[in-house]
């Protein structure tokens, strides 16, 4: 009866797969687009954020937060909060656009994990703040954008966003706002208030950005996601 009852659970799990391999993308240009994006945004923010006093919103930014006052690389705790966020948001959003991000947070750990080999390229960037803003938000719209443009997403803040607007009905670019005011709140606490405004500049300008990049017509055609 053991046996047979292992044999049915075993069927069941191999069904399961079955019904999960469907929605693994087969285009290549997801893979090449999410490759780029993931490296760029992971060089912006070991190189630039994380020696610059100049934190992110949302994960990212939590993800900082994190490695400052416990020593937890992102690389860890950035893959940990997004799937969370992305099983909390699993209903909502079905499994392709599941299946793309959890890929894009894997690239995102293993490129951070890489350059977190090697010296700073910026060690000076600290003292630069308004450059290290703006340099930051294009990398992080850069390569979050083009994430999102290839149908998935290396952070968990969209699929969070996304979740809580179609769960309460709130407009999504609020409670991107939402999240990101909380988290550099309390970013306060290692960063200097005289430099918080540079991390808003970084945020507003990176979430232009990947709004920018999310109206180009490849992301149009490609955002058909199986639920």
């Amino acid at each position: 009866m053991e046996k047979m009852e292992h044999f049915v659970r075993s069927l069941h799990f191999l069904k399961t797969m079955k019904q999960c391999k469907k929605y693994v993308p087969c285009d290549l240009g997801f893979y090449i687009l999410t490759c780029i994006g993931s490296m760029v945004l992971s060089f912006g923010l070991y190189h630039i954020h994380s020696f610059a006093d100049v934190t992110e919103g949302g994960v990212l930014g939590l993800t900082l937060l994190l490695e400052y006052h416990f020593g937890v690389s992102p690389a860890l705790s950035g893959f940990i909060f997004n799937f969370i966020c992305y099983c909390f948001g699993l209903k909502s959003l079905g499994w392709s656009f599941l299946i793309r991000s959890l890929i894009a947070s894997i690239l995102f750990s293993v490129f951070y994990g890489i350059f977190e080999c090697f010296n700073p390229l910026f060690p000076q960037i600290e003292m630069y703040p308004l450059e290290a803003a703006v340099l930051g938000g294009i990398f992080v719209g850069i390569g979050v954008g083009l994430c999102v443009l290839a149908g998935g997403a290396p952070s968990g803040d969209d699929a969070l966003a996304m979740s809580v607007s179609h769960m309460f009905h709130f407009d999504i670019q609020w409670v991107y706002l939402f999240t990101d005011l909380i988290v550099l709140i309390l970013s306060l606490t290692y960063i200097p208030l005289t430099r918080l405004g540079y991390s808003f500049l970084t945020v507003f300008l990176s979430g232009q950005i990947i709004g920018k990049i999310q109206k180009i017509p490849y992301y149009i055609k490609k955002q058909k996601v199986k639920q």
